[in-house]
């Protein structure tokens, strides 16, 4: 029989043995993470939570301001309501795809690492295999570009906003010189094409204006448009990566 010292000191090594076994395992499955496509991942769902949330809330106080003091009859807006209504479901529709699509990604991302192969042996591509990831490197390529699309479009209700926000400092700065009247400054929102030219009254000048962007309203959506925007400036970087 062995002694009780030398039984001891086996069944030390091999429980240092199996605990290295254990150290070695995870470090393996660490490096078998896709981190930039779990990177881009996050924030590929980040940006497009972002533009989807704040974009719809968004769109609701650019109606709400028009039909208040730019266009009190309900015809002359009528059109564009529809169509704020119509891209709100469309939000709705990008958000779902957009879910479902970055957990594909990511669970090719993790099937295609060098480290899985690696840690569960070479296994052979088919020409199936190939196709579907080449299929959705150019399909990833052709939503960025979209997306592009989609940054650009989300600019221009910051640009107006912009304008008119900074026509109503000018207004501010105006207050105490009396030769320029601050009723003589004004805002059409008419003239950016969202309501037609018949539209009552159409434009605000001077206290009228300044008392919009006191709202809470024209606060709120100024700065979800701008964070909306960021969203898909963010997700655009997240499809490029």
């Amino acid at each position: 029989m062995k002694p009780a010292m030398e039984t001891a000191a086996e069944e030390n090594a091999e429980q240092s043995q199996e605990k290295k076994g254990c150290f070695e395992c995870c470090i393996k499955c660490l490096g078998g993470v896709p981190y930039a496509s779990l990177v881009a991942t996050i924030l590929c769902f980040s940006g497009v939570a972002l533009f989807c949330g704040c974009g719809h809330v968004a769109l609701t106080g650019t109606v709400s301001i028009l039909e208040q003091h730019f266009s009190t009859t309900p015809t002359d807006h009528a059109l564009l309501s529809e169509v704020i209504q119509l891209m709100q479901y469309v939000i709705y529709g990008i958000a779902s795809f957009f879910f479902l699509y970055g957990i594909i990604l990511l669970a090719e991302g993790f099937y295609t690492t060098s480290a899985v192969k690696e840690l569960h042996g070479e296994f052979k591509t088919t020409a199936c295999g190939r196709c579907i990831s080449g299929m959705f490197v150019f399909l990833t390529y052709v939503l960025g570009v979209a997306w592009l699309g989609v940054f650009g479009f989300s600019a221009v209700p910051v640009f107006m906003f912009y304008n008119i926000w900074s026509t109503c400092e000018v207004i501010k700065s105006y207050q105490a010189n009396v030769t320029v009247p601050g009723d003589q400054i004004c805002v059409d929102i008419r003239q950016y094409g969202i309501i037609p030219w018949n539209a009552v009254p159409g434009r605000a000048c001077g206290p009228i204006l300044e008392n919009i962007c006191n709202t809470n309203e024209f606060y709120m959506s100024y700065h979800l448009f701008i964070v909306a925007c960021a969203g898909a400036g963010a997700t655009v970087i997240a499809l490029f990566i």
